[in-house]
């Protein structure tokens, strides 16, 4: 799964645990010291109503994506 973060913008995240749609990615975590990713960032359900409280993100960590496709990123949360 050799990605750059740019390519993670604009795709939809789903949860294949109980099918949930949690987003877009709007961020995504890297280490500086090796390059690789290490985490995906999904806004959280009341992002929409405080432009300003970040605390309800999803912050998806590598081990928990299955499979990354052309517009839908798979995780198991």
């Amino acid at each position: 799964m050799a990605q750059k973060g740019m390519d993670f913008k604009h795709k939809e995240v789903i949860n294949i645990t109980d099918g949930k749609r949690l987003g877009y990615v709007q961020d995504v975590c890297a280490d500086l010291s090796t390059g690789s990713i290490t985490s995906i960032i999904v806004p959280g359900s009341s992002k929409a109503f405080s432009l300003f409280a970040s605390n309800n993100d999803i912050v998806i960590t590598w081990d928990k994506i299955r499979t990354i496709g052309e517009n839908v990123i798979l995780v198991e949360l």
